[in-house]
């Protein structure tokens, strides 16, 4: 992820920080992590107390408006439905700065793999693993522009996505 973004002095949320595991990779005054499961941010604030943790209340990210550089999102999506995302859209554009980025890497399901797809079915938790083009499609559908970054195989039979989206800036800047 460092050879594609620079991190240093920007602002980065991790959405869905679960018990921190992404936190070591950041400067504790410009990471925060945020998880709508209050058990395991107490865990992630035992784990790592120089770093800052908050529980995702209401589906609100209770940031000022353009106030984050990079959303980080890893392995959260696919267990959220696309309804429940289509609902943070709004949230994550308004709270990114204008040149702000959303970081994605998660399981994904390929055409020419269908063992590889039963297998992350069956292990995976997440009930909603999708395709590269759908996952590229959440974001699309609400006005981002995808750039596929890797695409990767872990632990053997789980294919990964990583990519980034930005709000198109047309949006950002456009007077209501």
């Amino acid at each position: 992820m460092q050879s594609h973004f620079t991190f240093e002095g920007r602002s980065v949320l991790d959405f869905g920080s679960g018990t921190g595991a992404n936190c070591s990779m950041f400067h504790p005054l410009y990471y925060i992590g945020m998880d709508p499961d209050a058990g395991r941010i107490r865990y992630a604030q035992q784990l790592f107390p120089q770093h800052r943790f908050q529980v995702l209340e209401n589906n609100t990210i209770p940031f000022p408006q353009e106030s984050v550089d990079y959303i980080l999102i890893i392995a959260v999506l696919h267990h959220i439905s696309s309804e429940e995302i289509s609902r943070y859209m709004k949230e994550f554009q308004r709270v990114l700065k204008p040149n702000g980025t959303i970081i994605v890497m998660e399981p994904c399901l390929c055409k020419n793999k269908p063992l590889c797809n039963r297998f992350m079915k069956w292990y995976d938790k997440g009930e909603y693993i999708r395709n590269e083009v759908q996952y590229l499609q959440l974001f699309q559908d609400h006005d981002y522009d995808c750039t596929v970054l890797e695409r990767f195989r872990k632990c053997f039979l789980y294919h990964e996505l990583f990519f980034s989206a930005k709000p198109r800036l047309q949006n950002k800047t456009s007077p209501e």
